[in-house]
């Protein structure tokens, strides 16, 4: 089984503020839209996994090292923090699975012969639907 990565509650900081966008008169009047911030050393992951949440992060990340995850999919509070939660947890959990390494490789001889071969032919089969000219 995996490690699990725990951010306590105290760490993420929650702020609801009104949607944009149609939605009528609901939209003008609740904030449900919720921002989640939560600064990225605060979470228990190695360096490398860091970096590699910096880098699956991209726009979600601010320049103070803090990721910025938004919804407002939902029409309650709850629902939109819930969201935000379930994003980070993906992230997290993306950032956790190593890459793998890509080795270079060749073609094998044969590989090579067939594909040389094929193209000989191809081009036996151009050179054959030429007219003849008089």
């Amino acid at each position: 089984m995996q490690g699990r990565v725990v951010a306590q509650d105290d760490q993420l900081d929650f702020s609801f503020v009104s949607s944009g966008g149609p939605g009528g008169q609901n939209v003008n009047k609740r904030a449900t839209k919720c921002v989640m911030r939560l600064a990225v050393t605060a979470l228990a992951l190695t360096p490398i996994q860091l970096d590699r949440l910096r880098g699956l992060a991209g726009s979600l990340l601010t320049t103070g090292d803090e990721l910025v995850i938004t919804s407002d999919e939902h029409r309650s509070q709850e629902r939109n923090r819930s969201e935000c939660i379930d994003r980070l947890a993906e992230l997290v959990r993306r950032a956790l699975v190593v890459p793998k390494v890509r080795r270079k490789t060749k073609p094998s001889r044969g590989a090579k012969e067939r594909r040389i071969s094929e193209k000989k032919r191809t081009g036996e089969i151009k050179r054959g639907r030429g007219g003849q000219h008089d």
